[in-house]
């Protein structure tokens, strides 16, 4: 039973992996070839192609697909891998991809009209990997991995994310978002809407934390043998 639980683990990963390496490759390919933007349906047409890249780089969408990505291909070769390092960057896979999809879904959805390969790479990117990511840790865990220490180096990235995107867009007058575009609504508004984030952020560690503590899980690091780092 447990070797197939460990076969199923592993699929899933790479059937994850998959899936956000697919949309990469997708929304990469459109950027080059002038398409639209999975993120915000826009071409940026009147940009280089330098700045199209630094652009897709600075979405938090592509920077926590590609925390899920790295994350979900080490947990397809090694189910139980282990180490304080390896958690905060699978707590920052779960989180990030999390809030991702919940903020395109509530906020981001209704204003973004894709169609084509760049409406396949959004759902890659907002619909298949925050649920599948999400769903694959509730089934199998491994659980115990997410102490109080890991949480908060994980929640390093998310505000260094933000310290980013309003530092650089003072100086080059973009924003990833319309919720933290301050050119449009103003700091104060801007600032309250990156706060509103950060508190969803503290919500959604505060529910992850209970369940790696109390939930069952297919997988835990007793059953199975050794770990690595």
């Amino acid at each position: 039973m447990t070797s197939n639980r460990l076969i199923a683990f592993r699929t899933i990963h790479a059937m994850i992996a998959a899936v956000v390496a697919g949309s990469l490759i997708i929304q990469v390919a459109l950027l080059f070839t002038g398409g639209a933007d999975a993120n915000s349906g826009d071409t940026d047409a009147d940009v280089g192609v330098a700045t199209r890249l630094v652009r897709l780089l600075s979405y938090f969408t592509i920077q926590s697909n590609l925390i899920v990505l790295a994350v979900s291909i080490l947990l397809a070769i090694n189910p139980l891998r282990t180490g304080t390092r390896f958690a905060v960057g699978r707590f920052d896979a779960l989180l990030g991809i999390t809030v991702t999809g919940l903020v395109f879904a509530i906020v981001l959805a209704p204003q973004v009209h894709l169609t084509g390969a760049a409406l396949v790479a959004t759902i890659g990117f907002h619909y298949i990997s925050p649920w599948a990511t999400l769903l694959a840790w509730l089934l199998f865990g491994p659980r115990r991995q997410f102490g109080p220490a890991v949480i908060g180096w994980a929640f390093a990235w998310p505000v260094a994310w933000l310290l980013y995107t309003f530092v650089r867009g003072a100086f080059v007058d973009w924003y990833p978002y319309p919720f933290l575009d301050v050119t449009e609504i103003g700091y104060a508004r801007a600032l309250l809407n990156a706060v509103v984030v950060l508190i969803l952020g503290a919500v959604l560690a505060a529910l992850f934390r209970l369940v790696d503590r109390r939930a069952p899980a297919l997988l835990d690091q007793t059953s199975v043998g050794p770990t690595s780092r």
